[in-house]
């Protein structure tokens, strides 16, 4: 039972408060519990005055009393109304370190791609935003007042115990009865169920598609701004449709709850008032036991609130998502060093892999391949065929279900997961762009014990051989909206991200994956940097992943890939003397950019044949 008491999303939502800021989480409870008390120490005073008053004794105590009473329920108002408010920042940022701890620590990334944590991840990332819900430093006032009443309800309820036992019970029972009458209502359930939440995802992407400058192009070339106007609309109608549901009141639940209401206030008020006509209860307590009696109806307004629903829900969604992402983030590192890998070959020996989101689907099948360790190896085929698979496991993003990679002829899961990358340079097709300077975007993490000097050194030389020695200053931030800042086209941020990796040769790695590294360049500009390319990494070993074949016919062997095995393998004379699958594209191309079908500058031959 007290298992599934702190698995509550609520009692979650507690833990991370504490966890934020312990100090100020106790203060915050303290208001609350000193809130909770003043209404029944309030009518407590009333009733002492009022019976000072009908005594004709010193009023000075109890007026001292009240006053002092009356003043703390004006001033811890407020004063917790700015605690909850910082309170909530804390807690918020506290989430947000727990949740970016949570994505980036896995060394994978299966975790980021696992349809099973789409739902936490949603309502994770985007919970203080004010979505769906308003920002944790606004929802903690709404918390604060719900659990204030209802600790003001019961006190109040309690002092009615100096009257008749039986008046507590029957007072606060009726109205604590609403709660569970009234339990079909949003004020008391989580409104984040599945269906809420996919419903909350359909709006936030219509929302981005919106306002998002990446889509502005596509939205208003295509004609689309007025359907993606009504994809709002509708999805945003049928997410507070479907709000409205888990929230909604239930007439009988509502008309038996009144039913049960009036009919414990009429005991107790009845009781009250005989009691007093009989001159069992002087006036001062009447007073005392009315006012408390009456106050026992926050009861009803008090508790578990949507403000409290709203909050806790991400909160326990970080939770499930920090030990979720750990269980499918599968990769551990083992402990033999890789330094100097690869020295004489990589092989894939019968791979076989799966993305999370399709177990049922293998990308690759039994593949098999042999890299000789300083050569270089072009990877073609269909798209979906595993090529960019192909470097992402070499990058152990991912581990295979079967078979194995093998390294110097030692398993790379045995080998050190830190050593190993930085043996690895990638340029994938979605690159990063870095809001830094130019010189950390080249070297994104400052080598240790290597001066600033020969850093620059490095970032110029690297510059210089992805052909983009003048884009910047060095310490020139690579966005607008920074002092002296700039923005790059896409071929220059290209010719950056060519260049971060040259500079992780020049520190040591030695195997280089180059994921369409120059799909945003010309034709010219391909050619001049893939000459650069071959040239820095002589002595490493390259694999690279195109769709140019102007570019693939200058390595020295060439992988046609399909079906996740590789069907073709040779150099590029070799696999044009078969006349079989890489004979066929690139005769293909090579007849469409003859016939002048692609301008320079232009991605001439991206078909799905040659992904």
């Amino acid at each position: 039972m007290f298992g599934r008491v702190f698995d509550r999303q609520e009692a979650r939502l507690a833990a991370a408060l504490w966890r934020a800021d312990r100090p100020m989480a106790a203060a915050w409870w303290g208001l609350l519990g000193a809130r909770g008390l003043l209404p029944a120490g309030f009518a407590i005073a009333t009733g002492v005055l009022v019976a000072a008053v009908d005594r004709r004794s010193g009023l000075a105590a109890p007026l001292v009393a009240v006053g002092v009473v009356f003043v703390l329920m004006q001033v811890l108002g407020p004063l917790h109304v700015a605690l909850s408010a910082n309170l909530g920042d804390r807690t918020a940022a506290w989430l947000y370190d727990e949740l970016t701890g949570a994505c980036v620590t896995v060394p994978g990334i299966g975790h980021l791609e696992d349809p099973g944590l789409a739902a936490d991840l949603q309502v994770a990332r985007d919970f203080d935003l004010g979505v769906t819900a308003p920002p944790l430093s606004i929802s903690m006032d709404f918390i604060a007042g719900g659990l204030v009443d209802m600790v003001a309800g019961l006190a109040q309820a309690c002092v009615l115990f100096g009257f008749a036992w039986w008046a507590p019970p029957v007072l606060a029972g009726g109205w604590l009865g609403t709660h569970w009458l009234l339990r079909e209502s949003a004020v008391w359930r989580d409104r984040n169920t599945d269906e809420v939440r996919q419903a909350q995802r359909d709006a936030d992407y219509a929302y981005r598609l919106a306002v998002d400058p990446p889509a502005a192009k596509e939205v208003r070339i295509f004609g689309l701004p007025e359907w993606v106007l009504d994809r709002f609309l509708v999805s945003r109608r049928r997410l507070h449709r479907l709000q409205y549901e888990a929230t909604r009141m239930r007439e009988r639940s509502v008309l038996l709850s009144l039913a049960l209401v009036l009919a414990a206030n009429v005991v107790v008020l009845w009781a009250l008032g005989a009691a007093a006509l009989d001159h069992r209860l002087a006036l001062g307590a009447l007073i005392a036991y009315a006012t408390a009696a009456t106050g026992t109806s926050m009861i009803a307004f008090g508790g578990l609130n949507w403000a409290l629903d709203g909050a806790a829900a991400p909160t326990a969604a970080v939770a499930r998502l920090k030990a979720a992402m750990s269980r499918a983030g599968t990769i551990t590192s083992g402990s033999r060093s890789a330094d100097g890998m690869p020295r004489h070959e990589i092989r894939f020996r019968d791979v076989t892999f799966a993305y999370p989101a399709a177990p049922e689907r293998a990308v690759l099948r039994e593949f098999s391949l042999q890299i000789p360790a300083g050569s270089s190896v072009a990877i073609v085929g269909q798209n979906g065929a595993g090529k960019t698979t192909l470097a992402k496991l070499l990058c152990r993003l991912y581990d295979p279900q079967s078979g194995a990679i093998e390294v110097d002829g030692v398993d790379l899961r045995e080998l050190d997961l830190d050593g190993w990358r930085r043996q690895v340079t990638a340029v994938f097709q979605d690159y990063v762009r870095f809001e830094l300077s130019l010189r950390e975007n080249v070297v994104p993490a400052q080598t240790a014990g290597r001066p600033r000097e020969d850093l620059d050194d490095t970032v110029r030389a690297a510059l210089a051989e992805a052909g983009a020695s003048s884009l910047a200053d060095l310490g020139t931030v690579l966005a607008k909206g920074y002092t002296d800042g700039t923005e790059l086209s896409g071929g220059q941020w290209q010719r950056v991200a060519l260049a971060r990796a040259l500079a992780a040769v020049r520190l040591g790695a030695g195997l280089v994956l180059l994921d369409e590294p120059t799909a945003q360049l010309d034709v010219r500009g391909e050619m001049e940097i893939f000459e650069r390319l071959l040239a820095a990494t002589r002595s490493c070993t390259t694999i690279l992943i195109s769709h140019r074949f102007n570019t693939v016919r200058h390595v020295d062997r060439i992988a046609v890939v399909a079906d996740g095995a590789v069907v073709e393998l040779g150099s590029h004379d070799e696999l044009m003397a078969l006349r079989g699958r890489y004979w066929r594209m690139f005769s293909l191309q090579a007849e469409r950019f003859a016939a002048g079908t692609a301008e320079a500058g232009e991605e001439e031959a991206t078909f799905d044949v040659l992904s």
